[in-house]
């Protein structure tokens, strides 16, 4: 049962949750009538100097590695506080998409540290939720009460700066954390006012079992996703047209919006060019999608569009849903046996990229999604965050998963490098120095100071000059002693 919501937001250093590191995260307890609840989490995370930072995302954010290292905790710190004051029962963490952003984030930075990448979103009645979805389909189908933006191009906007100005919520310092934990719970608040049946409703599904028995019917159903035009307020219809073939909690789905007969006909290979991304707009790409029932999808039935403004917003009637819905019953198992096949080989080519990027030393981070950790190492990884930062070797612990045992001279390295003896420190050095400086000249590190000269070359405002200054300087404190830092200029 649900007993209040914590919304939380975070700032990274980049956009890859396999690659990139929190570096401040913030938060609010509420209670389910999004009251506040206690005082606001906000929190600085240290960064390790095995990871370089996007400099574009420092000048978002305005928080620099220097900043990190004097008032962060490291990362094994910051998830003791994480675990014993955020994580509580009933808890519902939301934010404003942070099921496909910050949760992503925290689930690499509980793998990386030995903890359960899932559980603390469902085990003792916890669950999650997204704001971003709430605002979409609120947007497209019962917008009344709300000002709704435009972006820069004119069409609607769902960024949340765009939101909580058009409304006149307070949301000074957008892109801090705190402040858009504030504004995102403000914007909430305000579509639980004007439009409190959505609302609920949405909040009422907001778990795989409540998704799936939805769209397992088989019948048409509404589905707000970035994966649809921003034309159509990122809405359409869509019915189920077969089961994932590698995901028990997943459907692929196809969007009523478009006929399937033209599809029908066509082979696998052409099937498979127009599934992939469509510079021409005039080429209609394969409308099929994978509905993930535990990435709390704004999914409804087909009722709440009955209304014809409802309709007229989203460029979808309901005779055009049903004809289509008909065409798709009459030809589903040709059209499935095609869709199957070009999954299947979207799937060999995803394998082929992947091996080819385990060459890269910080692979193991990246291997969450490899597989689920056993009984046996899950003990080992409970011990492991028990023992002292001095007992952490392989012998203590004795993990059977590879990826395991290669993360834990890194997490001890990270979060313990005054426990390193000098066999460890060397080995943590030459870890470093290769993922930062192989390459020489086409190195990371390389790459980043030719970034940072490009940026500063198109600036003259003192603030962001002032960034990239001390991203200069953070960049070449990292450079190895015994290496010539000529390469680097």
């Amino acid at each position: 049962m649900a007993d209040s919501f914590f919304f939380y937001d975070l700032e990274t250093t980049g956009i890859s949750p396999r690659s990139a590191r929190v570096m401040q995260f913030a938060g609010q307890r509420t209670d389910m009538d999004l009251n506040p609840l206690g005082e606001p989490f906000n929190l600085l995370i240290r960064l390790t100097p095995d990871v370089l930072p996007e400099p574009e995302a420092i000048l978002l954010t305005g928080i620099t590695p220097q900043k990190t290292l004097a008032e962060g905790y490291t990362e094994a710190e910051f998830l003791k506080i994480f675990y014993k004051e955020v994580v509580l029962p009933g808890t519902v963490f939301t934010g404003f998409n942070s099921v496909r952003f910050d949760d992503e984030f925290m689930r690499f930075l509980n793998f990386r540290n030995f903890y359960d990448a899932y559980e603390w979103q469902w085990k003792e009645g916890n669950s999650r939720w997204d704001i971003l979805d709430l605002a979409r389909m609120t947007r497209a189908l019962r917008p009344e009460g709300i000002n709704w933006p435009v972006g820069d191009d004119g069409g609607p906007s769902a960024r949340l700066e765009h939101l909580t100005k058009a409304n006149h919520i307070n949301h000074l310092g957008a892109h801090d954390a705190l402040a858009d934990v504030r504004a995102t719970i403000s914007v909430a608040r305000l579509i639980k006012e004007k439009q409190p049946e959505l609302f609920k409703y949405l909040f009422s599904i907001r778990d795989k079992k409540s998704v799936a028995a939805i769209i397992n019917k088989g019948l048409p159903a509404v589905l707000t996703s970035r994966h649809f035009s921003p034309a159509f307020y990122c809405t359409s219809v869509v019915a189920k047209l077969l089961p994932s073939p590698n995901n028990k909690d997943a459907a692929i789905v196809y969007d009523l919006r478009y006929d399937p007969e033209q599809f029908v006909d066509m082979g696998i290979k052409e099937l498979e060019k127009i599934w992939e991304y469509q510079v021409d707009p005039e080429i209609v790409r394969l409308p099929v999608h994978t509905l993930k029932y535990n990435r709390v999808p704004a999914l409804a039935p087909l009722g709440v569009i009955k209304q014809p403004a409802a309709q007229e917003r989203i460029g979808l009637d309901l005779v055009t849903i049903h004809e289509n819905f008909n065409k798709l019953t009459k030809h589903r198992q040709t059209l499935s046996d095609k869709v199957l096949e070009v999954v299947r080989r979207f799937d060999e080519k995803q394998k082929d990229k992947q091996a080819s990027e385990q060459t890269d030393p910080i692979a193991v981070d990246a291997k969450l999604y490899d597989g689920f950790i056993q009984d046996h190492d899950r003990q080992a990884m409970a011990k492991v965050r028990q023992l002292k930062p001095a007992e952490l070797s392989e012998e203590a612990v004795n993990f059977h998963d590879d990826r395991l045992k290669a993360l834990l001279p890194l997490y001890k390295a990270r979060n313990y490098p005054k426990y390193l003896d000098n066999d460890e420190r060397l080995a943590w050095e030459q870890y470093c120095n290769s993922r930062l400086t192989e390459g020489g000249k086409s190195s990371r590190l390389a790459a980043y100071f030719e970034k940072l000269n490009a940026l500063a070359s198109k600036t003259d405002v003192k603030e962001r000059l002032y960034l990239l200054e001390e991203l200069q300087l953070y960049g070449q404190s990292l450079i190895p002693a015994e290496e010539s830092d000529s390469a680097y200029r």
